[in-house]
């Protein structure tokens, strides 16, 4: 029987990749993502990757799209490897165990990406810096948002450093455009 995006992250929630929230809220709130990307939006990276949320929501909801899943822990990666191939992904969604540092500096991520998206990678400037780096002009970054009401965390000074213009709240997330 065919695995299901649900079926890979309710395995992971088992092993303690993934926390306790009920996986059907985990889905949702990684739908936010996928509903912030613009129409035609055909190469994705997600930082931070883990257990695959966003990343393998996203990849699940766009078939045409093609993805990257990156985390530098190798116990993850190798567990997204697995899921990718059990989804019969291989051929569009690939994962890379790498430090998003390290990325940010190869010619064949910097400045590649539609979009770059991240729940939870890490302190919100440095997520924004590192995704600045790896979205094209025109493509767009996602990150994951604190619940509404919240002030704004995004220094207008520093998302024009980074050639960005945002944020746009979009529910659950944010999203910026590269310029």
């Amino acid at each position: 029987m065919p695995r299901s995006v649900r079926d890979i992250l309710v395995d992971a929630q088992r092993i303690g990749a993934l926390g306790p929230r009920p996986i059907d809220d985990v889905i949702a709130h990684a739908r936010a993502f996928v509903d912030a990307l613009p129409a035609g939006t055909n190469h994705i990276i997600d930082l931070g990757s883990g257990a695959g949320v966003p990343g393998l929501v996203v990849a699940d909801a766009l078939a045409d799209a093609s993805l990257v899943l990156v985390d530098r822990r190798a116990k993850r990666t190798d567990a997204l490897t697995i899921a990718v191939a059990a989804l019969g992904w291989r051929q569009r969604v690939s994962v890379i165990c790498a430090d998003v540092e390290a990325i940010i500096h190869d010619a064949r991520h910097a400045g590649a990406y539609d979009a770059v998206i991240s729940r939870g990678f890490g302190p919100h400037e440095m997520t924004l810096r590192l995704s600045a780096a790896l979205a094209r002009v025109g493509g767009v970054v996602v990150v994951s948002e604190p619940p509404e009401g919240e002030p704004n965390r995004w220094r207008p000074d520093l998302v024009a450093e980074l050639g960005l213009e945002g944020p746009e709240r979009l529910g659950a997330v944010a999203r910026f455009r590269r310029i």
